[in-house]
């Protein structure tokens, strides 16, 4: 990787560092505060919530040509989690004897629009829905990548939509030189993660 990739992706980092910091500036805005697994309003913003909620069966009535394609939409969620069982198995099999750090499911698949007081009880159920399938793809893409970067860490020739946050690193397509040596560099940089994962869940205990 040359010094202006390596300068862009410092300057990407940095610009993500940024947008959370005004995220986490736009959350007391809006006077909610996080607790545990909880998120919680103010008593006056809780209440101002369920002042517009719209009740269900005013809901219902605004698209009911959608609950045509609910059985449809509902029943992704047998191959979803078809797949969650699978990419989860997979890693915890492969993933020690590749020396790789494995991928936090609750990092990608997290609950708390429940907590949403103008929210009906459907729209929750939809929520959820949204969560668990983005949430999942996310997961699953985290872990095939880190597959990618032990495997064949190598960009494309074409420009690919949808890349994940590992691919910018990646070998440059035909740079066949040291490719090996690379190769065994990108595997040292996954146990290096391994390791400081493990010095992190140490030090919690301590």
């Amino acid at each position: 990787m040359n010094d202006r990739i390596r300068h862009l992706l410092a300057q990407l980092e940095a610009a993500e560092k940024e947008l959370e910091k005004a995220l986490q500036e736009r959350q007391v805005h809006l006077n909610f505060s996080i607790k545990g697994k909880r998120v919680e309003f103010e008593k006056s913003v809780k209440a101002a919530h369920k002042q517009v909620k719209v009740g269900l069966i005013k809901w219902l009535g605004n698209r009911p040509i959608n609950l045509l394609t609910a059985p449809i939409i509902y029943g992704m969620v047998f191959p979803m989690l078809l797949l969650d069982a699978c990419i989860s198995l997979y890693q915890a099999i492969c993933f020690p004897i590749y020396k790789i750090s494995n991928v936090k499911r609750s990092d990608y698949i997290i609950f708390d629009r429940h907590h949403l007081s103008y929210l009906n009880i459907v729209e929750k159920s939809h929520c959820m829905y949204c969560t668990y399938g983005n949430g999942l793809l996310a997961y699953a893409t985290e872990i095939i990548a880190r597959t990618e970067q032990y495997f064949c860490p190598i960009k494309h020739a074409r420009k690919m939509m949808g890349r994940h946050a590992r691919y910018a690193s990646f070998v440059e397509y035909g740079d066949a030189k040291d490719y090996q040596a690379k190769l065994e560099q990108f595997r040292i940089d996954l146990a290096e993660e391994l390791k400081a994962k493990d010095k992190e869940v140490c030090n919690g205990r301590g």
